[in-house]
């Protein structure tokens, strides 16, 4: 069955932290921070605590379990458990993050968390729609990218010297 898909729709709102993501041919995906939360202001959806986040996918509900978000780059990873499908979008560049669906890698996204997502090979690496909603969900709701250690180590010492 072929079934055209179009861009996702992304809507964030960040003061009541969600997320929503649909579009013709998409499944809806929806993350949301618990109700009377205070929203971290550099995190889109407002905080990486799994346990203040709810993931639904086409209305099931789903696992997610952010990074901590620290030092390290891979500290940003986001996962997100769909049915029997894993989800990771971890940062690969200073402003995008790999997505693979079981370990095996589907595209790029970007994000600057204003709610605006942008992919590269997803078509290509034969991404299917509810793949395209779940990784523009991730990536909308905590952005992409990630300095390296050394260049966050670097800012860190750059501040201690007057």
């Amino acid at each position: 069955m072929d079934q055209t898909v179009s861009g996702p729709v992304v809507r964030l709102d960040h003061p009541m932290g969600i997320v929503e993501v649909s579009g013709s041919g998409l499944p809806p995906v929806r993350i949301v921070r618990s109700p009377g939360t205070e929203p971290h202001p550099h995190i889109p959806v407002g905080t990486r605590d799994r346990a203040l986040l709810t993931l639904t996918v086409d209305g099931a509900p789903a696992r997610i379990a952010p990074g901590r978000g620290r030092l390290l780059r891979g500290s940003y990873r986001v996962d997100a458990f769909a049915g029997s499908t894993r989800y990771r979008l971890v940062p690969c560049s200073l402003d995008s993050s790999r997505f693979l669906r079981d370990g095996v890698p589907l595209g790029t996204f970007t994000s600057e968390g204003d709610g605006h997502v942008g992919s590269d090979g997803l078509t290509d690496a034969g991404a299917q729609p509810r793949d395209i909603a779940v990784g523009t969900a991730l990536a909308a709701a905590f952005g992409t990218g990630g300095q390296p250690w050394w260049a966050t180590a670097l800012d860190a010492v750059a501040e201690l010297i007057p």
